[in-house]
């Protein structure tokens, strides 16, 4: 029953993965500020730390959830507010001449840590257990946090990749705070989701 899933689990996770979201802007500007190499601490954070975040949330946290919503609505709230400040922090990013003396890229307990308070992620994990580990058996959540983990990494490279290529052209101090204006703006747009849900 759970391996007849996996092709459409695989599908959601390379789909859900791909797709813009804080995570993949976020990764964008890094590549095109910080490059590829200082950026693979930020993609792994990302991967490894949704795969643990799934872990926990098929292994209990979607009950508590379930059982008081106010929980879930105070993580919405903090998560806005948290996205808000990391547009922020995009948009004033230090022009490409001056990052090696004061840019930092996000390390990988930041990114894992970020899982926590990304809309995006939760929509993901909820979904991903709710869909593809109906019973929630630990082997369900096993395989879906394993896919996950398998999926992410090179989709989430993608957008790295995209980035440091963009880099090219961003040679122009303006070209790059306009770049990061971008990103920051694309941050907060990817709000709508979860403040006007459907």
């Amino acid at each position: 029953m759970i391996l007849s899933t996996l092709p459409a689990l695989i599908t959601f996770a390379f789909v859900s993965s791909i797709t813009p979201g804080p995570n993949n802007l976020m990764l964008m500007a890094s590549g095109a500020n910080f490059g590829f190499r200082r950026t693979v601490p930020h993609m792994l954070g990302i991967g490894l730390g949704f795969t643990f975040m799934a872990l926990v949330v098929g292994a209990g946290l979607i009950q508590i959830f379930n059982a008081f919503p106010i929980t879930y609505t105070a993580l919405k709230t903090a998560s806005v507010v948290y996205l808000l400040y990391l547009a922020w922090k995009i948009a004033n990013a230090a022009p490409v001449h001056e990052q090696d003396a004061t840019g930092t890229p996000m390390t990988f307990l930041q990114a894992a840590a970020f899982q926590w308070v990304n809309p995006k992620a939760w929509t993901m994990a909820l979904t991903a257990i709710s869909a593809y580990s109906p019973n929630q058996s630990y082997s369900g959540i096993l395989l879906v946090a394993l896919v996950f983990g398998a999926v992410n990494l090179p989709s989430v490279s993608v957008w790295t990749v995209l980035g440091q290529q963009m880099a090219r052209i961003l040679t122009n101090p303006r070209r790059m705070v306009l770049f990061n204006w971008t990103m920051a703006t694309l941050l907060v747009l990817s709000l709508y989701p979860v403040l006007w849900p459907k």
